[in-house]
C-alpha cells in the first residue's frame, strides 16, 4: 500500500516538478539576490567612510570638491538624488573658484545625472551651455566626455522612440564618430565602440569576439564586466541566441548586485527575456527587483521603462499564481481523498495487526506450554535414563553376584560335604575327643568368612573399578581411606560399598559384616563428618559409576 501511495503522490505532483526552472545559469543570480541587502550595507559603509573626510578640520574648497567628487562617483549608480546633490555643490565650488576645467567636468557629469533623474530639459540646457566652449581650449579627456554625453543622450532618445532610423540615431552615430576620433584606438572604450559599429553592420560575430575578449580580461564582479556583459547580451539578442543572452545578462546582473548598482538595464532586460521564455515566476522576481532598485535610485527614466512593462508581467504572474492556487486546491482535494483512504487503510491494517498480535500471543502461550511439556519430557527422559542406568547396574550386579553366588554355593556345598566326611571319619574311628576339639574351634568359619569378603571385594571392584578413588575424592586429602597391602577393601569402604549396592539398612549391613549396629552407625557418622559433603555423602556415593 505504501508503494502505491508513493506512486499516486508522484503522479499528482509531476506537473509541479516539471514546472521547475531548467536554467541553472539563474541559480547563481538568485543566490546573489538573496544577499542583496548585505551588499547594499557594504556600499553604505563605504560611503560613510568617505563622508568621514568632511570632519577633517580646515578643509580647502578644492579638498571639499575632491571629496564631493568621490561621493558623486559612488552615488551615480546607487542613488541619483545624492549624486546630483554633491555635483551641484561641486558646481558651486567650481564657479566660486572660477576653475573652467572643474566647471566643464561637473556640468558634463551633472547633465548625465539629470538625464537619469528624468530632468531632460535641465540635462540638455547644461550641455547647451558647453557649446560655446571652444574644443581646443579643453583637454582631450573632457572633449571625449563631451562627445560621449551627446552620444548617450541621443541614443536614449532613439531607443525610447524604438526607431533606429530616425535623426536621433544619426546624431548619436555622428557624436560616436567624433568620440572615436579623439580617443586611443587601443583603449577599451574604442574597442567597445568598434563592436557597436560592427553590430549595427550585422557583423555580430566579430563584435562578440571583441567583447568576449574584453570580458575575459575584466575583473570578477567588477562594474566594467557588468557593462560589457550587458552589451554582449544585446549582440546575442540580435542573433536570437537565447541561452547566451540569458547567460550574459545574468553575469551583468550578478556584478551589478555585488556592486550595489541600482541604475541598471540588465535586470529589466533579463526579466523581459524570461517572460518571453515563459518563466513567469523568475521574470516577476527580476522585474520586482529592478523596480525596487529604480525607486531607491530615483531613476525616473528607468522607472518609466519598468512601469510600461510591469503591468504585463504582473498580470501574467497573477494569472499563473491564480492557476497555481487552483491547482493547489485540486492537489489538496486529491491529497485529502488519499489521506481519507490512507486513514481507512490504517484502520484496516490496525485491526489486522491487533488480530495478528492476538494470534501471536496465543502462539506464544502455546509455545510456552510446548516448552514446558518439552522440559517435562526431557526431565522424564532423564529420569528414564537414570532408571535404565540403575536397572542396567542392578542387572549387572545381579548377573555378577548370581554367578558368584552359584560358584560360592557350589564351593560351600563341597566344603561342607568334605567337612561332614571328616567328622564322620572321627566318629567311625571312635575319635570322639578329636571330634570335640574340631567342633570347639572356629578356624573353619573364620577362613570361610575371609574368603567370602575377598570374593565380595573382588566382585564389587569389577563392577565399580574406580570406587576407591571416587570415594576418596569426597574427603580432604588427610582424611582419605588407605587400604593395607593385604586387603582389597577395609571395613569403612565395605560399609559404603554396600550402600552403593542399595543396602542402606544399618542392621543388614551389620549382619553382613558380622558386627554390631552401633559400630555401623559409628562408621557412617564418622565418615560423614570428615567428608566434604556432610549433608549428602550417601547421595554422592550413589552417583559413583
Amino acid at each position: 500500500m505504501k508503494k502505491y501511495f508513493c506512486i499516486i503522490i508522484l503522479c499528482v505532483f509531476s506537473g509541479a516538478i516539471s514546472a521547475a526552472p531548467e536554467n541553472n545559469i539563474l541559480h547563481l543570480l538568485f543566490q546573489t539576490l538573496k544577499n542583496k541587502n548585505a551588499y547594499d550595507l557594504q556600499k553604505q559603509n563605504h560611503l560613510d567612510e568617505i563622508k568621514k573626510q568632511f570632519k577633517i578640520p580646515q578643509l580647502t574648497d578644492i579638498q571639499i570638491y575632491n571629496i564631493n567628487n568621490q561621493l558623486q562617483q559612488e552615488f551615480q549608480s546607487f542613488k541619483i538624488d545624492s549624486a546630483i546633490f554633491y555635483l551641484e555643490n561641486n558646481l558651486q565650488i567650481a564657479e566660486n573658484l572660477q576653475n573652467r576645467e572643474c566647471i566643464y567636468e561637473t556640468k558634463l557629469t551633472l547633465s548625465y545625472m539629470y538625464w537619469q533623474a528624468g530632468k531632460f530639459f535641465e540635462a540638455l540646457q547644461l550641455l547647451a551651455s558647453l557649446n560655446s566652449v571652444q574644443a581646443a581650449k579643453i583637454s582631450p579627456q573632457m572633449l571625449s566626455d563631451y562627445y560621449e554625453a551627446y552620444k548617450r543622450i541621443y541614443k536614449y532618445y532613439a531607443n525610447s522612440q524604438n526607431d533606429l532610423s530616425n535623426s536621433y540615431f544619426e546624431k548619436s552615430s555622428a557624436y560616436r564618430d567624433s568620440l572615436m576620433s579623439v580617443i586611443n584606438c587601443k583603449t577599451k572604450k574604442y574597442k567597445v565602440l568598434t563592436a557597436e559599429i560592427l553590430t549595427e553592420n550585422n557583423q555580430t560575430q566579430k563584435a562578440a569576439e571583441i567583447l568576449e575578449e574584453l570580458i575575459s580580461k575584466s575583473l570578477d564582479a567588477s562594474h566594467d564586466r557588468a557593462v560589457l556583459a550587458n552589451i554582449l547580451a544585446d549582440i546575442y539578442k540580435t542573433e536570437n541566441n537565447i541561452e547566451k543572452q540569458k547567460k550574459y545578462l545574468a553575469v551583468s546582473v550578478v556584478c551589478d548586485i555585488k556592486n550595489s548598482v541600482k541604475e541598471n538595464t540588465s535586470m529589466l532586460s533579463l526579466a523581459l527575456l524570461l517572460y518571453e521564455n515563459g518563466e513567469i515566476d523568475n521574470a516577476y522576481h527580476c522585474l520586482q527587483s529592478a523596480m525596487d532598485d529604480a525607486v531607491f535610485c530615483n531613476a525616473r527614466f528607468r522607472t518609466y521603462e519598468i512601469a510600461k512593462i510591469f503591468p504585463i508581467i504582473d498580470t501574467a504572474y497573477q494569472k499563473k499564481t491564480a492557476k497555481q492556487q487552483h491547482e493547489l486546491k485540486i492537489y489538496l482535494l486529491i491529497v485529502s481523498v488519499l489521506s481519507l483512504f490512507l486513514i481507512l487503510a490504517i484502520i484496516v491494517i490496525a485491526r489486522y495487526l491487533r488480530r495478528i498480535a492476538k494470534i501471536r500471543k496465543e502462539l506464544y502461550r502455546t509455545n510456552v506450554k510446548l516448552q514446558s511439556l518439552n522440559s517435562e519430557l526431557q526431565t522424564a527422559n532423564l529420569q528414564l535414563l537414570d532408571v535404565n542406568q540403575k536397572l542396567s547396574e542392578a542387572n549387572l550386579i545381579k548377573e555378577t553376584y548370581l554367578a558368584k553366588f552359584i560358584d560360592l554355593c557350589s564351593n560351600y556345598i563341597e566344603k561342607l560335604d568334605n567337612y561332614r566326611r571328616s567328622l564322620n571319619r572321627f566318629v567311625r574311628d571312635g575319635k570322639m575327643e578329636e571330634l570335640f576339639e574340631e567342633l570347639k574351634f572356629s578356624k573353619f568359619i573364620k577362613t570361610e568368612l575371609s574368603d567370602f569378603y575377598t570374593n565380595f571385594d573382588e566382585t564389587f571392584l569389577k563392577i565399580y573399578p574406580t570406587f576407591i578413588d571416587d570415594f576418596n575424592a569426597f574427603f580432604p586429602e588427610s582424611e582419605r581411606q588407605v587400604v593395607k597391602p593385604s586387603e582389597i577393601l577395609n571395613t569403612e569402604l565395605r560399609v559404603f560399598a554396600l550402600i552403593r549396592l542399595g543396602i542402606n539398612d544399618s542392621s543388614k549391613i551389620a549382619l553382613f559384616l558380622r558386627c554390631s549396629i552401633t559400630t555401623i552407625y559409628t562408621y557412617r557418622s564418622k565418615l560423614k563428618n570428615k567428608s566434604l559433603f556432610k549433608e549428602n555423602l550417601e547421595e554422592q556415593v550413589m552417583k559413583i559409576v
